[in-house]
This record gives structure tokens, sequence and C-alpha cells, in this order.
């Protein structure tokens, strides 16, 4: 096979999943991590024998981890296990009632009869239309690349039919009438960085994947997903080099050659893909000089919203407590949501009170903690760094502030049966993960930046340099990142068979 070298900047899930896709196809891979270990986002927190995964931590379409496996004539199953999450999440509302979902229709209609009997009917016209956008959105675009306009014009027809002018909130709102309802059935973009009352319709295809392949979780945690992957690429012939930061891809005319390293060393390549953030990537990586005007520092420093920040406790305790209300997924709404999120995403202030994602992984695989304790990660939605938040003084009374309110409401006596805790906050994702400005998702899942719009798969500047991950097309996400690889994937084979059948 001609023009076979592949380097790839970071081992995130988008890099991984191109790692073991290019591999399977003979290309000769080698991943470039900055880190001491893979994952990127996706990377874990050990800590005395408690195990954190730092980033993802539901899967919602297992199946698109086989099929990378079964590119290579393996099994998954061989090299991880996914087990399914029931319920998928317990949500509570603010006052510690909940509702639990899963895919058993009648037990979600018998949940949403818990809050308004009226609104079972909705419900059920709500997924009957889900589909249709699930198989625009997903199974038709998901895996496609929109390089030209003219890719975006031709779905243009099919959005608008599908309502994709209306954002999730407003589109579940036709449907359900009570408000903790709507906030159950419409909090998905915030999975995948986006505010539901900014973001697309389309982003509403999420409930339907869950009902359609359920919520799963692997054991051992994320973190056994990113090993599995590693070392599938790596028995295919691939080869992972860590604390390795790549200091400038390397450019000739219209094409690039390969990278060097911030030691100095320089490694060549027939494609690179960079699964770092990409705008990173293009102001920090290719110089601007080998730029073109779409790519330029102004693009990205002023054009381009970015998503939320999070704010994470990751905390061990030396009790149990999963035999209280709590479930493997948690969502705790405040009293605010509208409002809370306006000032995440607007207003860009840390507000005094919070809505919470609190996970907890031992509820279903012990081994994530020692004997008799128990693992925990507490996330909470903030902005992103061009807010004026000093996180050095913020970051200690909004962490007592979160961890009292689980003391009082759900985790009774919980600070004094801590052994554990680490705490991250929007400068981690600047600092360790070059995150612009610290978003959490990179660019924001918002319609002026989807499809088309978004960042593309594969360079405007570079005919052989590819994005991969949550800030290209179709976006962050598992579904989204791997959807990315898959394009990534595609675009190389048909260039590289392209260029063979010229020979």
């Amino acid at each position: 096979m001609s023009n076979n070298k592949v380097i790839i900047i970071g081992s995130g899930f988008g890099g991984l999943g191109a790692a073991a896709r290019l591999a399977a196809h003979g290309y000769q891979v080698q991943v470039f991590e900055k880190q001491d270990k893979p994952g990127g986002r996706g990377c874990v927190f050990e800590i005395d024998d408690f195990k954190f995964d730092a980033g993802p931590t539901v899967i919602t379409a297992p199946f698109m981890f086989d099929e990378i496996f079964a590119l290579a004539d393996r099994r998954r199953e061989d090299y991880v296990q996914f087990v399914p999450c029931n319920p998928f999440y317990r949500i509570f509302n603010h006052e510690g009632r909940c509702l639990d979902y899963n895919d058993d229709h009648q037990f979600i209609l018998s949940q949403i009869e818990q809050w308004n009997p009226a609104d079972k009917q909705g419900y059920e016209r709500f997924i009957g239309t889900t589909k249709a956008i699930f198989e625009k959105g997903f199974v038709e675009l998901a895996d496609k690349p929109f390089l030209h306009v003219g890719d975006m014009v031709r779905v243009i027809p099919d959005l608008v039919k599908l309502q994709s002018y209306k954002t999730v909130y407003k589109y579940v709102s036709q449907f359900i009438e009570d408000e903790f309802l709507r906030r159950c059935f419409s909090f998905h973009p915030l999975l995948v960085g986006g505010n539901p009352f900014d973001t697309t319709s389309i982003y509403a295809m999420i409930h339907y994947l869950e009902r359609e392949w359920g919520v799963h979780y692997a054991l051992g945690g994320t973190g056994a997903v990113v090993n599995a992957l590693v070392q599938l690429t790596e028995e295919l012939g691939g080869t992972f080099h860590y604390n390795t930061a790549v200091a400038e891809i390397l450019v000739e005319g219209k094409r690039v050659t390969g990278v060097r390293l911030a030691d100095g060393t320089t490694h060549n390549a027939d494609h690179i893909i960079s699964n770092a953030d990409v705008a990173f990537t293009n102001m920090n990586l290719i110089p601007a000089k080998h730029r073109g005007r779409r790519n330029s520092d102004f693009r990205w420093q002023k054009l381009t919203k970015y998503s939320m920040s999070l704010f994470v406790i990751y905390f061990g305790t030396k009790r149990r407590y999963n035999q209280g209300k709590l479930m493997h997924h948690n969502i705790i709404l405040g009293p605010r949501y509208r409002e809370l999120l306006h000032d995440i995403f607007h207003k860009k202030v840390l507000s005094s009170d919070f809505s919470l994602y609190l996970h907890m992984p031992t509820f279903t695989d012990p081994t994530m903690a020692p004997a008799g304790h128990e693992a925990f990660y507490v996330l909470s939605p903030v902005p992103h760094l061009g807010a004026d938040i000093d996180w050095a003084t913020a970051a200690k009374p909004y962490r007592d502030a979160i961890m009292q309110f689980l003391e009082d409401n759900y985790l009774p006596d919980l600070q004094a049966n801590i052994v554990v805790e680490h705490t991250i906050d929007p400068r981690h994702f600047q600092n360790n993960l070059n995150s612009i400005m610290g978003s959490a998702f990179s660019v924001e899942p918002v319609l002026t930046q989807s499809a088309w719009f978004r960042p593309h798969n594969r360079s405007e500047d570079f005919a052989n340099l590819y994005f991969v991950g949550a800030g290209t097309h179709p976006g962050a996400g598992l579904p989204g990142v791997l959807s990315s690889s898959k394009i990534a994937e595609a675009l190389i084979v048909r260039e590289t068979t392209q260029s063979f059948s010229q020979i």
C-alpha cells in the first residue's frame, strides 16, 4: 500500500477510533499523546485503589465499538464487557422527587403518569417523531463529511421538515406540558456541551438513540474501553508515544508532511489526523503563514462559540451508599433551569445554585473502589474561561457548596466519610487538554455551527490533514467522536485508493 503512514495527534476516542480503523486496513499508525496515558478527555484518575473516569461515562451506541473490532475480525466482547444500566438515569427535581427511565415504553409511561397523566399521550407523539430525526441526523448524516456547501444545501429541506430550526426544549414542549417532564426530555444537549434552549432539535435524537440501543456501562470503567482500543491498535501494528507533545505540523505547499515534537525531533507521514482541539490545532500547531483566511486566529478567537465548561469533584468514601436513593447515573436538577443555563451560556456568571450529574459507578461495578468503599464523581456545568471568574479563589467555596448540598440531601455524613478527592475546573480543560476557553466539549453545538457550518473533518487548507473529536462534525459525545473517526477513515482510504489507481 502506498501513502500508508498515518500520524494521529491525541488519543481521545476520536483518535483511538481512527487509529484502530486505519490499522485494520494495514496503515502504519503512530499516535502521539502529550499526557502520560491514553484517553484524552476519557482518561482515568487512579487514587489509592479508587478508579475514576475523567470523562464520558455513558455508552449509548455499543454497536459503534463492535464495528471497530469487527474490521479487524475481532470481537469487542473479548476485550471489554458492556453491561446495561437500568434505569438509564434517575432524574431528581429540586425537591428530591424523581423520575426513572429506560427502554421499557410502558415503564416510562407509568413514570410520566406520576407527574402528569395528560403527558403520556404527548410523550408517545414525541418519541414517534424522534425516529425520523434519528434516521436523518444519525443514520444518514452523522458519518458523512460536510466538506462542501452543496452537501449542506441538499439536506436543508429535510432539516426544515424535521423542525431543526427549533431548539430541543421548544421541540419537546410541543408535546409535553409538565415543566419537570420537559426538563427530563430536553436535558440531553448538555451531555454534548449544548444548551437545550439554544441547541437545534436534531439533538432530540439522543433520547431515541438511548431507547433504541440502551445505556451501557463498561466493566472497569470507560478507561477499560480506552485500554481495549489501545490493545487492538497495537495488535494491528500501531504504536503509541506518551509524554510526547506535538509542537508543529510540518507543511509543504498544500499538504502536511509530518510533525515536529516538543523535543525537536520530526516524524514524516502521508496523512495526519488531529484529535487535539480543532481550534488549538489551527492556532498553535500550524503557522499562521500557512493557513487560509477561513482558519485565521480571528475565526477561532472571535467568531466561534465554545461550549460550557465543567466543575468536577471525584471522591471516594469509606462507606457504601448504594442502598439509598441513588442509582448509577443520577441527574439532580436545581430550582432554576432556563435561568441557570442562561447564566452559564450567555451571562457567563457562576451562580450560587447548580444542577448536577452524580455518577456512582460502584453501584454497578464494585471494582472501581476498595472493598466496602464507594466511588463517585459529581459534575456541575459552569461557564468557560471567557467568563470573569477567578477559579483560584472560586473553586474551594463552589466545591464546599456542592458537597454540603449532597450531604444534606443525598449522601448522609458525606464529608466525614471522604477518603480520597480530586477536583478539576475549566483550567484543567485549557491547560491539560489544550481546549480553547477551557471548554469541555469544544465548539458549541448550535445550528449555525453544525454540519457544513461546523469545522470540517478535512482541513480547508491541506488535502491530507483531518480532524476527529468533539470540535469537528458531527460533534461531541461518544457516538459523535466515533462517527468522526469513521469519516476520517473513509476519506483517507478513498484518497489512498485514488492515488494507488493512478500509479
